[in-house]
This record gives C-alpha cells, structure tokens and sequence, in this order.
C-alpha cells in the first residue's frame, strides 16, 4: 500500500494555501475592521505602541502569508492541470465556467498581493517610521495605505466567493 503519493502532496499544498489564506485575509480584516477604527479612539498615550509593537509584527505575517497564498494556489493549479486555464478566465481552448470562476479569484489575489508587497508594505515602513520620512510623507503614506488596504478588503469578498463557487459548480 502506498502512503505518500500525488495526492497528499496536493492535499498538502491546499492545506497550504487555505492556511495562508485565512492568515492573509484574517490579518486584512484585522487591520480594516479592528485596527485602524481603534486606533482612532486611543488616548494618545497608547498610540505608540501599535505603531512600534503591533503594526511591524501584524505586518510580517500579513505580507508572507499573502505570498504564501499565491504561491501555494499557483502551485496547486499548476499540479492540478487548470493554471493556464483559469489565468485565461476559462476562455481559452478546453476551458470552462470552473476555470472562470478561479480564475476571476486568482486574478483578484494576485492584485491584492500587489498592493500588498507595492502599495501597502512601502508606504507602511513610511507611516511607522521604520524607513525615514519627513511627517508630511508619513502621513500621505499612511492615507495611500490605508486606502489600497481598503480596496484589498472590498476585493477579498468577490475573491473568496470566486475561489470557493468554482468548488460547487459541478
């Protein structure tokens, strides 16, 4: 009886890529719904510390599990047979409404990832000073991070019901 084969390391590499991607969006949403809300309301006191303590550490695990999740779903689709497909949207030659569905979802990730390694992670090293900017760049690059952050939030639902209808339209 076998007990390693292709199948669990597909099994495995999903489990991968589910994985990130709950980190990845989780963190999103953290950011979106919790952290940037609250941090509005602190005593002044208290802002320091998420700026110097919770942001960097939040942050590393918000662009290394986003860069997992592509890596790990590009890897799936590639061992799966339907990357080609599915980055053409289901239209090229062999390609059906499954690999529409994961590819409109693939597509979506792959631009959220790029506002996160492009737009976000550079403008966030600005905003909380782990790179050196004057206040004015500090705070317009807060605002553009903030904002791509936003997008990436308002992306990440069509993305989700992408990735998970392309599971049930067979």
């Amino acid at each position: 009886m076998e007990y390693f084969n292709a199948t669990w390391v597909d099994f495995f590499i999903r489990y991968l890529h589910v994985l990130s991607g709950f980190m990845w969006i989780g963190l999103l949403w953290y950011f979106n719904f919790v952290q940037i809300p609250v941090a509005k309301n602190l005593p002044a006191e208290l802002k320091p510390a998420i700026g110097k303590h919770i942001a960097p550490k939040a942050l590393f695990w918000f662009r290394w599990a986003a860069l997992a999740t592509i890596v790990f779903g590009l890897l799936l689709a590639w061992r799966s047979g339907y990357l080609v497909n599915a980055l053409g949207l289901g239209l090229t030659e062999g390609g059906d409404v499954q690999q529409t569905a994961i590819g409109i979802g693939m597509w979506l990730g792959l631009i959220m990832a790029f506002n996160v390694w492009f737009i976000i992670w550079p403008n966030q090293k600005r905003a909380l000073g782990i790179v050196e900017a004057s206040d004015e760049a500090k705070a317009a690059s807060a605002r553009t991070a903030m904002l791509a952050s936003r997008l990436n939030t308002a992306l990440s639902i069509p993305m989700l019901y992408a990735m998970v209808s392309a599971q049930n339209l067979y």
